[in-house]
Order: C-alpha cells, then sequence, then structure tokens
C-alpha cells in the first residue's frame, strides 16, 4: 500500500507518528459514510420505505431485508476481505465498493412513495448495505497504514467521531434544506416524495466528495498488484478462516469468547440505530422532520459519551463499561416498549438513553479486544473480529421482525404495523444474549506466549 507520507524525509514510520495528511484523507471516509448510515439507513429512508405509502408490513418486510442482506455479507465478506489482501488491492476494492454505494444511493431517487416501489427500496436498501460492509472491511484494514502502535487509538476514535459529526451536519442540512420548509431549495417540495427522494441524491453526491481523499491519497502499491500466492477459492477461503478460528480456539479460547460475544451484542447496537428511526416514527408518532431531528441529538450525545467514557475505560475497565452500558440500554429498551402508549416523551427519553450507550459499548468493545490480543497477531485477530461481526449481522433485523410477528399474534391485531412497538423486545434479546456470552469473559487477559499460526 503506497502512503503519501512515503516520501517524507524523515521516513514513513516517522511520519505516521503524526496526524499528516494521510490521516485525516481516511478520516474523511467515515465522514462520508454518514450519509449511508446516519441518513439512508436510519432515520431518513428507512422511515421513508415504512410509511403508510408503501402498503401493510413494510416494515417487517425491511426487517427481512437487511437480514437478508446480513447474511450475505456473512458469506461472502471472508473471501472478499482474504482476495483483497492477497491481491495488495484492497484501494481498487474500497473504491469499487464505495462507488457501488453511490450508485445505489442515487437510485433510491427512484423509489416512488407506492406499493408496487417497495421492493424497489427494499432490494436497493439490501444491496447498499452489503456494499457498504464490503468497502469498510478495506477501510478498516487500511487503519494499520496510516497510524502507528503507538497513535492507532487516537487515529479510528478520529474517525469514528467524523462519522459521527458528519450524521450531525448533513442530517441537519437535509432538514433544513429540504423536508422541514413546506418548499425547500430549488423549489422542491414533498409532494411525490420529492423531498426524501432528493435527499437522496445529496446522500450521492457527500459520499462521492468525501471518500474521492482516501481513493487518491492512500492507493495500492503497483508492486504489490500482483497475487500474494494462489488463487483460493470460496471452499478454500472458508477452510483458511475455520483453521484460523481453530488455532485461536486451542491457545487463546478467552479471546475466542469474546469474538462470539461481541458479535451478538454488536449486531444489537446496529439494531438501535437501524430501528430507531422506524419505531419513532411508526410507533411514536415523529413526523420526517421529528426523526431528523431526534437523529441529530442522538448523534451528539453518542458522540459525547463515547469520549467522556473513554476515560473511564481506562479507570476500570472496558468490560464494566460495556456491561453497565448494555444493562442501561436493555431497561431503556425495556421502557420504551412498556411506556409505548406515552407518545413522543417517552421516546425522546429513553431513545436518547439508548442513543447515550451505544458509542461506549462499541468503543470499550475494541479496546476490549486490543488488551487481549497476544503482541504481533493484531491485524489477524482485529480481522477475525470484524468478521465475525459481520457473520451474525442479521440476528437483529430477523429478531426484528419475528418479534412484530410475535407481537401481533399475542394482542390478536389485524394490521402488524400496529404491533411495531414489539420489534424493540427483539433487538433487547440479541443485546441481552451478547451480555450473557460476555460476562463469563475474563478481562485483561493477554497471553503473548500464544501463537495464531494461519493467515
Amino acid at each position: 500500500m503506497s502512503r503519501a507520507t512515503s516520501t517524507d524525509p524523515a521516513g514513513p514510520a516517522t511520519a505516521r507518528s503524526r496526524f499528516g495528511w494521510p490521516v485525516y484523507a481516511w478520516g474523511l471516509w467515515d465522514w462520508g459514510s454518514a450519509a449511508f448510515n446516519a441518513v439512508i439507513t436510519t432515520f431518513v429512508f428507512s422511515v421513508y420505505i415504512t410509511s403508510a405509502d408503501f402498503g401493510p408490513n413494510a416494515d417487517t418486510n425491511l426487517g427481512w431485508a437487511l437480514a437478508g442482506a446480513g447474511l450475505l455479507v456473512a458469506l461472502f465478506a471472508p473471501i472478499t476481505g482474504q482476495r483483497a489482501d492477497r491481491s495488495g488491492r484492497r484501494g481498487f476494492w474500497l473504491a469499487v465498493n464505495t462507488m457501488l454505494v453511490v450508485a445505489v444511493s442515487a437510485a433510491l431517487f427512484l423509489v416512488q412513495p407506492s406499493e408496487e416501489y417497495l421492493w424497489l427500496g427494499l432490494v436497493l436498501l439490501a444491496s447498499g448495505n452489503i456494499f457498504f460492509e464490503f468497502a469498510s472491511v478495506n477501510y478498516n484494514a487500511m487503519l494499520n497504514e496510516i497510524s502507528t502502535p503507538t497513535t492507532i487509538g487516537r487515529v479510528s476514535g478520529l474517525g469514528w467521531g467524523l462519522g459521527y459529526i458528519g450524521g450531525i451536519v448533513l442530517l441537519l442540512a437535509v432538514y433544513f434544506g429540504l423536508i422541514s420548509p413546506d418548499v425547500g431549495i430549488f423549489g422542491i417540495t414533498g409532494e411525490n416524495g420529492m423531498d426524501v427522494r432528493v435527499t437522496m441524491l445529496v446522500c450521492a453526491v457527500w459520499t462521492l466528495v468525501f471518500s474521492l481523499p482516501v481513493l487518491v491519497t492512500l492507493r495500492d502499491d503497483k508492486a504489490q498488484r500482483t497475487p500474494r500466492g494462489p488463487r483460493v477459492g470460496i471452499v478454500d477461503s472458508y477452510r483458511h478462516l475455520i483453521a484460523m478460528v481453530a488455532d485461536l480456539w486451542h491457545t487463546d479460547r478467552n479471546t475466542v469468547r469474546f469474538l462470539l460475544a461481541s458479535a451478538v451484542f454488536r449486531d444489537g447496537l446496529a439494531g438501535v440505530f437501524t430501528f430507531g428511526g422506524v419505531l419513532a416514527a411508526g410507533t411514536f408518532g415523529f413526523s420526517a422532520g421529528g426523526v431528523i431531528i431526534f437523529g441529530v441529538a442522538a448523534n451528539v450525545v453518542a458522540g459525547l459519551a463515547t469520549i467522556g467514557f473513554g476515560v473511564l475505560d481506562d479507570r476500570i475497565g472496558p468490560k464494566r463499561v460495556i456491561v453497565f452500558s448494555l444493562v442501561c440500554m436493555i431497561g431503556a429498551g425495556l421502557a420504551v416498549f412498556a411506556l409505548n402508549a406515552g407518545g413522543s416523551t417517552v421516546f425522546w427519553t429513553f431513545g436518547l438513553m439508548l442513543a447515550v450507550f451505544v458509542g461506549p459499548a462499541q468503543s470499550a468493545s475494541r479496546t476490549f479486544l486490543a488488551r487481549l490480543i497476544p503482541e504481533g497477531h493484531e491485524g489477524q485477530v482485529f480481522g477475525l473480529y470484524a468478521t465475525t461481526g459481520r457473520a451474525v449481522s442479521f440476528l437483529a433485523p430477523a429478531a426484528w421482525s419475528l418479534s412484530i410477528a410475535l407481537g401481533a399474534a399475542v394482542t390478536g391485531v389485524a394490521d402488524k404495523d400496529d404491533a411495531q412497538y414489539w420489534g424493540i423486545l427483539g433487538v433487547l434479546v440479541v443485546l441481552v444474549a451478547g451480555l450473557l456470552l460476555l460476562l463469563p469473559v475474563r478481562s485483561g487477559v493477554r497471553d503473548d506466549s500464544a501463537l495464531v499460526t494461519h493467515a
């Protein structure tokens, strides 16, 4: 991987110890990713596609579409990651998948507010999730290219922070420029869903513009573009993955247990944001603009809490931070379910409480693993961390849809949309499962003699 710092007279290692342009270029991809994460998947398009215009059971179908996307990611992410590593073309595949996300974002403009467009919207949204996850595999793999062991936490935190801030900026821009006014910029109104549809075009441009710096700066080294070894097929790719997990199981089972636990509770954390906007609109009566304002507030409290809990992480340890965060989220989620008739005040109170603890749990999960990994195996184990997370990314969407179906059966409502608030229980089940898997894991255990032999 070539670096912009490679021409620094002090040498690459010295240059990488500073926050130079390559670090900011890398972090801007996270800023750009807010268009898909915050605007499309969470607070704008997912709310739009589950509105009454798209017919009954749209929210349940959304869950199944995202669950299907998660399964495809689980099947193919390990293969795409391995092949990018072997070919030395991480930058190329980051560019390809990012451009596919841009294309999907723009194509969402075609989804008109009509039931006949429901599955076009769901298929495009699911496809975008797949391409985004594939892009993230290569993006995260670049972290070691632009950081050192002494700066990796700050560099990673910068990217994470830029993602939150980018979400706030873009949500405010589309809210005040397109969605809130009766007549937005360029005379755009809400007729035929045009305000949301044009927002999708804005998201495409936003992703493109802020992805270009990393694609131009961290380009693949031409000398490394030849395959690093024989071409590996699908079956062999999974054999390598299984062999790596088996080796880790024999040498450091505590780390394997944490990888499993974190994969489960991280999917629950993702489910909170994925379905939070849908729940706000469908059950608590938030308008499209109200969902965006809530999204801005959620990003603010999540970002501030993540920074604040970083200090607590160093003082009491990441496991306590994760356990405390998950317990608080489970309590807040149960309150959302039990008090669903209380209106928007209930969701503002307990929905923001959920948002407060998402970031700290995610950040502490990463530092927990960093303390467990034997020295010299960071890249390999963090790669497995990404893979395991994607392997179960169907859990929360599937649990959401199943819980709504169960709620409709229990309450006897004719329309499943009237039982939408039951969906939060499905997400909570995933969080509880992750918490129970985490409790037996020992914290701060590091076995430098453990060897992971399979690359």
